[in-house]
């Protein structure tokens, strides 16, 4: 071998030592936590209950969400500014970041995992981009009425590609379906006044959405679209006096638990309960303030709930058999979002003012782990690429 060629095997040791490979790992029991105030995400192995990575430059996470590949390898981050980031949990980088609108609260992900959907304050409607490029694809304008575009709101996958997604300024229900990606078709339902927020049900049949103009939730059958919607819980709050909101509820946030549907109540200290067989109200459950998320654990034993601010340093148990309150917790300050690991044996818990997150136990109610994390808000886990509505 001559000494040039020697030379330039020398080199390209080091160039191939210095690119060091990810570590070997599977992304079952990853997550990541929004770090609202810095614009930085912490990525966290569920296992090891520790962060492994933090990248920052994602912009406005001030109201983020997250979804993820079918894989879990890659998350979707939408932020409040309109960045719609893709991000490699495996070799923890950001892979593309594209500003996509003016103010955006969210996202969702197809079925086949080939369309990411972003939902939009400003300009008002959705916009799908292929998952792989980020290139968009097309977008649905939320014009309800000649010149008038409207907030989209609880944006939620369904089977065949479609999404349902609630319009709060028109009052109404779309679904449109991306069978084509670039020619969607769209179908319009009245719902009521001001829809904040949507869910599916498990099996994707049913799209709820909340009223926060008035008492009551809407329902949607996605199986059968062609009856209409249809009005549940009206007049929940009926004689009562509705307290100031003071945080929005987060339907997202819902559970379906023993045949039951948990939900928050607007304005009230209570959670609904409703008979996921003919949509009925089944009973209210008193709780400690404003429920903003009222979830459950995956084996439905269990509703962990939290509050609204002044409350907000609270969580509360509810056992679903007996429907009862069973454990108050004081976890931290600013309790904002929770996430159970994905067979439901711990509970994470971002504290955002004592800037921390903060791991429980579920059997126990004890605290078993705790790490630093700056303003944590939303937490999230890959289990949620196996989820229809996450």
């Amino acid at each position: 071998m001559t000494m040039i060629a020697r030379l330039l095997t020398l080199l390209l040791i080091v160039l191939v030592s210095g690119c060091a490979a990810p570590q070997l790992r599977g992304t079952g029991d990853l997550g990541l936590v929004i770090e609202r105030a810095s614009g930085q995400i912490s990525l966290v192995d569920t296992s090891r209950g520790a962060p492994y990575a933090r990248i920052g430059g994602l912009g406005d996470l001030s109201h983020a969400s997250v979804v993820y590949s079918r894989d879990g390898r890659y998350a979707f981050v939408f932020g409040r500014d309109g960045g719609l980031t893709k991000v490699d949990l495996l070799e923890a980088r950001i892979v593309k970041r594209i500003l996509q609108s003016g103010n955006a609260i969210g996202g969702s992900i197809s079925q086949d995992g080939r369309i990411v959907v972003a939902q939009n304050y400003t300009p008002g409607g959705i916009k799908a981009f292929d998952s792989e490029t980020l290139e968009l694809l097309s977008e649905v304008p939320a014009e309800y009425a000649p010149g008038s575009f409207s907030k989209v709101v609880g944006l939620a996958d369904l089977s065949g590609n479609r999404f349902a997604y609630a319009l709060f300024d028109g009052g109404e229900i779309w679904i449109s379906d991306f069978s084509d990606p670039r020619n969607p078709r769209t179908r319009r339902y009245p719902a009521g006044l001001q829809p904040y927020d949507g869910l599916v049900t498990p099996d994707g049949r049913y799209y709820l959405a909340g009223l926060f103009g008035e008492d009551g939730v809407v329902l949607l059958d996605t199986w059968q679209p062609e009856q209409g919607t249809k009005r549940i819980l009206q007049n929940y709050g009926r004689g009562e006096e509705k307290l100031p909101v003071f945080k929005m509820p987060h339907l997202r946030g819902w559970s379906m638990a023993q045949g039951k549907a948990y939900l928050p109540a607007i304005g009230r200290h209570e959670v609904l309960v409703v008979a996921g067989s003919d949509w009925q109200e089944a009973g209210r459950i008193k709780v400690r303030g404003q429920p903003v998320f009222v979830m459950a654990q995956p084996d439905g034993r269990q509703v962990w709930v939290n509050f609204a601010f002044p409350d907000n340093g609270w969580v509360q148990v509810i056992d679903t058999l007996s429907g009862q309150v069973v454990k108050t917790l004081e976890p931290g300050k600013a309790i904002l979002h929770m996430e159970f690991t994905p067979r439901g044996e711990q509970v994470w818990l971002s504290a955002r003012d004592d800037n921390r997150v903060v791991i429980y136990d579920t059997a126990s109610f004890g605290k078993i782990g705790e790490f630093a994390a700056q303003a944590p808000s939303g937490i999230f886990f890959t289990s949620r690429a196996q989820r229809t509505g996450f």
